[in-house]
């Protein structure tokens, strides 16, 4: 058999043979098991995983029938990223009308909910006119950021000067103060854009600050449901393991230093998110069957514990999707399929 066109995790086109293909998939699924504690994929998943990367085909389609919904994160900052000159109300009427979006995200070119807060009055009108202007639902989406409320552009002192030096009740403490700013902001911008008409709040990158951040979105979550019990919010996390990055944090009961998708999501449930967005990391250096078979695996773990809809991060650099400015479309589109068809995502 002649070699198969495939891609590496910085999307860089490479051969392989059937066997390398083979031993790669079986390589990602194992690094997935080993890490998360969880069941591998079955011998029928596998073969179908091989198919996917095998086919002759630029890009591949889930079957007829099988189709989710396309949510998205920081929608409106990707034309700005592009040098696309449009405003953020046409970049919505872009992804609705152009792109045929099931959803569409508004949000700062910052996109944290630190620098939103002094804006929001200028935020509120730019939403109630994007409603006006579009028809499918509009999230309003920031990330929670805690370290941005680390000096010199916060009030906490910084963890990563304190840690060097064996400070670590001090850090610690940093962390905890920073939690609190970071809720206050979450709840105030959230319920700001949400009484202005927002069909949904995102909480993006969620944990990139480790376990600490994670807490602060979770309690944030668990505010804004119990002032407005119908509200739709989707978490979006930062990658497929938690940094214990304070270390002693939990919530209701579970410290969440180390936890991965699969028991991520049963926090995210309990706070009150509505969707969930677990977040595998790409490895650049592996290959892509590599990487959606690691992806897969954590992902369908995901899934099975749920019991909200799993929309799956698949851009740039996690889900399975090669680290690259311009990912290639063969590559995501079979990222995709894999994900859609073996974990049964509700979205990505």
């Amino acid at each position: 058999m002649g070699k198969i066109q495939t891609r590496m995790g910085d999307g860089f086109r490479v051969e392989m043979t059937e066997a390398e293909i083979r031993h790669d998939l079986e390589e990602g699924v194992a690094d997935a098991v080993l890490r998360a504690e969880i069941p591998p994929l079955t011998e029928d998943e596998m073969q179908y995983l091989f198919e996917i990367i095998e086919c002759p085909d630029q890009n591949v389609s889930v079957k007829r029938g099988n189709d989710v919904i396309l949510s998205y994160d920081s929608g409106t900052t990707k034309f700005k990223r592009a040098n696309v000159s449009v405003s953020k109300i046409q970049s919505l009427q872009i992804y609705e009308r152009l792109l045929g979006a099931d959803t569409m995200d508004l949000g700062h070119i910052h996109y944290s909910f630190k620098p939103v807060k002094p804006i929001v009055p200028f935020e509120i009108p730019i939403l109630e006119h994007a409603l006006l202007m579009t028809i499918a639902p509009v999230f309003y989406g920031a990330c929670p950021d805690l370290g941005s409320y680390a000096v010199p552009d916060g009030p906490c002192p910084n963890p990563a000067d304190l840690l060097p030096k064996g400070k670590i009740s001090e850090a610690r403490a940093s962390y905890e103060d920073a939690m609190e700013y970071v809720i206050k902001d979450a709840v105030y911008v959230s319920s700001a854009m949400y009484e202005a008409g927002a069909d949904a709040i995102n909480f993006d990158t969620t944990a990139a600050a480790g376990d600490a951040e994670f807490l602060a979105a979770l309690k944030a979550v668990e505010i804004l449901k119990k002032k407005y019990p119908q509200m739709c919010i989707m978490m979006g996390m930062a990658s497929e393991f938690v940094l214990g990055m304070h270390g002693d944090v939990s919530y209701d009961g579970v410290k969440l230093a180390g936890l991965y998708p699969d028991k991520q999501v049963k926090m995210a449930e309990k706070a009150g998110v509505t969707i969930f967005g677990p977040s595998i990391t790409i490895v650049s250096t592996k290959s892509l069957p590599w990487n959606i078979a690691r992806s897969v695996t954590f992902v369908k773990a995901c899934c099975e514990a749920s019991n909200i809809p799993v929309h799956l991060n698949a851009g740039m650099g996690v889900g399975g999707v090669p680290m690259a400015l311009t990912p290639p479309g063969d590559a995501v589109s079979r990222t995709s399929k894999a994900h859609v068809e073996i974990c049964k995502l509700d979205g990505l």
